[in-house]
């Protein structure tokens, strides 16, 4: 087994490799489309794996943030600033090539911000909003958390749902492909197939990388500690409440990243990826992948949002999480990579069994 984190992330590079090189053989690197679009949704599942793993709490609104990155970006992008050229706002953001003119869909020229601008402000606006949610919020537990969650993610997808300049139920198409360097933008169309690929799985081998080093630094000992005895940690000194905000606004950054990337690779969004049964879905992946197991969440993710953006479960697609969801919590409650089948039979049918009647003197 390789124990070192840098040797780790060679191996996943080496895998997504790999893959490219299968799909090539095999004549189906089309198949690369869903690859590239599950990386973007990895990104979520191991934020929420951090925050429920290591800080020890439960996030139902993480579409909510992946929903925020994706249509901020998309927004600014296809707001055309035309009309307002010659404000002196309009003007500085142009001088400082923060707009710039591109062609629409139609083939007419439009004034809009510039992807990379679009990407900051969608993390600044995320930042902002995890600050004001996480501030209230992580003081709660249990259930009370989950709840608080499920209404924030409640509240961004009505906003979008019904907001015009959010494209309401069609949301926002046009998104212009996201120029990371010359000659290579992220973009859905099929001649930069590959490239995107490599993009994708490349941010989340950088992100992995950023995680793994956070989680063996005396942040990730704090967050375990936290974990493990909330009271006990801040009876030795530990700042509980900065390590879990802080913790929680970079899982909201890691789901943002992936809204505004998957937002420019499919040239749109829609609200479907702000749904409460998204955030489930999410959960559902951490819970496959076992809670603390960034690499578990990885590999989960990978294969369950490949299978479903694949139409693999059909019309029982949500139908199929919520029975994976309840299958591990009854089986392997510490993940299915770590599942002992006949231990976690007889586990189940513990859990199963009625308790006892109570006996009274």
């Amino acid at each position: 087994m390789v124990r070192s984190r840098y040797g780790q992330i060679g191996l996943l590079l080496a895998a997504a490799v790999a893959v490219q090189l299968a799909t090539r053989a095999a004549g189906m690197e089309y198949l690369l489309t869903q690859l590239t679009m599950a990386a973007y949704y990895t990104l979520v599942a191991v934020g929420l794996s951090l925050v429920m793993g290591y800080a020890g709490q439960i996030s139902l609104g993480h579409a909510g943030f992946f929903a925020i990155g994706g249509y901020t970006s998309a927004v600014l992008t296809t707001l055309d600033l035309g009309a307002a050229r010659g404000h002196p706002l309009v003007s500085a953001l142009s001088r400082a090539h923060l707009v710039a003119p591109r062609a629409d869909l139609y083939g007419g020229e439009i004034l809009s911000v510039e992807p990379w601008a679009a990407f900051a402000c969608a993390l600044l606006l995320t930042l902002a909003v995890a600050f004001a949610i996480g501030v209230p919020v992580l003081k709660l537990k249990g259930h009370y958390l989950a709840m608080a969650t499920l209404g924030f993610g409640t509240i961004v997808y009505s906003v979008i749902l019904g907001t015009q300049r959010f494209g309401a139920a069609d949301g926002v198409s046009g998104v212009p492909p996201f120029q990371l360097l010359p000659g290579l933008a992220v973009h859905g169309k099929a001649s930069a197939r590959v490239a995107n690929f490599y993009v994708a799985w490349g941010l989340v081998a950088a992100c992995m990388l950023v995680l793994l080093n956070l989680i063996r630094s005396r942040v990730g000992r704090a967050l375990r500690a936290i974990h493990g005895a909330e009271d006990a940690a801040r009876a030795m000194g530990v700042d509980a409440a900065r390590y879990k905000l802080r913790t929680f606004i970079l899982s909201a950054l890691l789901a943002a990243t992936g809204g505004v990337f998957l937002a420019h690779y499919n040239g749109g969004i829609g609200p479907s990826e702000a749904t409460v049964l998204k955030s489930i879905r999410y959960l559902a992946v951490v819970a496959v992948g076992g809670m603390g197991s960034l690499w578990g969440t990885l590999t989960m993710s990978a294969v369950l949002s490949f299978l479903s953006l694949r139409g693999s479960f059909g019309t029982y697609d949500d139908a199929v999480f919520g029975l994976i969801l309840i299958g591990v919590m009854l089986f392997s409650p510490d993940g299915l990579l770590r599942l002992d089948l006949p231990p976690a039979v007889r586990g189940a049918l513990r859990r199963l069994r009625p308790p006892p009647p109570e006996v009274r003197p």
